[in-house]
């Protein structure tokens, strides 16, 4: 892509170009872009605020984005960064206002990483204590930009550990009270992605358990075990 399809591209997800004018520390004004990042062995992409200042170029994190394309991704980037302000995107990280509604809210943010998390390792645990085998993090069908946690291969069963915070629990989760329309939206998302995943693999002829963080994971492997087995094709 040239540096003018680039800017097109940033423009149009911005909403117009003068939507990406940043006043720089020194007075000077510049466009910002956002820069997309997918980490390896993560299957979330991470969104940045770009901008150039002096001879080096400046990076701030904005938000996750969870969309299907790259021009989606974008769009959602940017309603994020212009909601928050892109000047506030210039202050150091350490002195950086938090999005968080609540120590609560910013408790459940830094504890979101990509894989691994405290509940995935102890339904992993229960799981494999039960002799099943199966890989970790992987996408269940090729082409789908969507990863499960536990994946089952040849009985063709896809387990996804969700968060109760970010996929909207009915039990646990309680609306932000500040930011309401941003994290409400967030949460929508991700059930509308969720639901939209679970359509995709039944379709295509896997199984689709979903397993809450809050679940106990004895239990959980339990249900999960005679999914596997009920559904494994015998050797021959």
């Amino acid at each position: 892509m040239s540096a003018t399809e680039r800017a097109v591209e940033q423009d149009k997800a911005a909403g117009g170009r003068t939507k990406r004018l940043l006043s720089t520390a020194s007075g000077r004004t510049v466009l910002a872009s956002i820069c997309l990042r997918l980490p390896a062995k993560s299957r979330r992409v991470y969104a940045y605020l770009r901008w150039p200042e002096g001879r080096k170029t400046r990076e701030r994190y904005v938000c996750q984005v969870s969309c299907d394309t790259r021009e989606e991704n974008l769009a959602q980037a940017w309603r994020q960064a212009l909601s928050v302000g892109l000047a506030s995107l210039q202050q150091p990280k350490e002195s950086a206002r938090s999005w968080a509604s609540s120590p609560a809210v910013r408790s459940v943010m830094r504890a979101n990483r990509p894989r691994d998390t405290r509940p995935e390792l102890a339904l992993r645990s229960a799981v494999h204590a039960l002799g099943l085998r199966y890989r970790v993090d992987r996408p269940p069908l090729a082409g789908l930009r969507r990863r499960a946690d536990l994946v089952f291969s040849g009985a063709r069963v896809a387990v996804f550990v969700d968060g109760c915070f970010w996929h909207g629990c009915a039990e646990h989760y309680r609306p932000s009270t500040r930011n309401v329309e941003f994290w409400s939206g967030k949460v929508a998302d991700n059930r509308k992605r969720d639901e939209e995943t679970d359509s995709l693999l039944t379709a295509a002829g896997w199984t689709v358990i979903r397993v809450w963080e809050h679940e106990d994971p004895q239990g959980a492997a339990r249900r999960i075990a005679t999914a596997v087995l009920a559904l494994r094709t015998p050797r021959r």
